[in-house]
């Protein structure tokens, strides 16, 4: 094979060149596989990290909800509630599978499995009555699974643990676990028109909305449109929500 260089000078490979190439791309290739690995680990070490401070926080929480001799704890300031939920939704993590894995249960768009029961401290979406008779979906933290009821005891987290609700599995939609790359697994996201539970910026709770644009990067958001009668066509402007918090809707869009 002949080439030219710079100064249009023809060389061509040598066997011996070709040799050596192929050497230092085998040794380029080692060398990336076992930087995935270390960087894999890592990743699964902070993982264990994050599920440990997370136990203990709820070891923390039984255990204040439990104890008669100290003073009642103050209700959470709601910017302090809506800044926590901006980090929960950063700090995410992004699923990276080797190449062929595909994304797994919970993995952005891609529901749980169908025997899948939510730890406690787990966020989800739950399906509540509202004072006023109304149903409303809430985001909320489970507290603990009865297999003998099926049922669901989770606090209202705009109440910090001062509501509690015994619900049906029916009405838990538990959140994503890890973002979704759009670069590598696209089809682990919502689509464009496509209606979902969404919850609204600076709230606590989800409704109905529809796709305007999913995210084109791992750190972009859900463009969404969620549907307002205030507006001419039904649906509010843009606005953006993460994808930690936009969960499938199974009920009809409205036409």
């Amino acid at each position: 094979m002949r080439k030219y260089g710079k100064n249009n000078v023809m060389y061509k490979h040598s066997p011996t060149n070709r040799t050596k190439l192929r050497g230092l791309y085998t040794t380029a290739k080692a060398d990336a596989e076992a930087e995935c690995n270390i960087l894999q680990k890592a990743l699964d070490q902070i993982a264990e990290i994050k599920s440990l401070l997370e136990e203990r926080r709820i070891s923390a929480k039984i255990a204040g909800l439990y104890n008669d001799s100290e003073p009642p704890r103050k209700t959470m300031r709601r910017g302090v509630l809506m800044t926590l939920l901006q980090q929960s939704a950063m700090t995410l993590p992004l699923w990276i599978g080797k190449p062929g894995d595909k994304p797994p249960p919970l993995c952005g768009a891609i529901p749980a499995s169908g025997d899948y029961v939510a730890k406690p401290g787990d966020k989800v979406a739950a399906r509540v009555k509202a004072v006023d008779g109304d149903e409303q979906w809430i985001l909320a933290e489970v507290v603990s699974y009865s297999h003998a009821t099926n049922k669901y005891e989770v606090d209202d987290s705009d109440e910090e643990g001062k509501e509690r609700h015994t619900l049906s599995w029916r009405r838990i939609i538990p959140l994503p676990q890890w973002k979704a790359n759009p670069e590598t697994d696209p089809e682990a996201l919502f689509q464009k028109e496509q209606l979902v539970l969404a919850l609204y910026p600076q709230t606590t709770c989800f409704y109905r909305a529809l796709i305007h644009s999913p995210p084109q990067r791992p750190q972009d958001d859900y463009s969404v449109l969620f549907e307002d009668t205030s507006y001419a066509d039904g649906y509010s402007p843009p606005l953006n929500v993460a994808q930690r918090y936009v969960v499938a809707c199974k009920e009809p869009k409205k036409k």
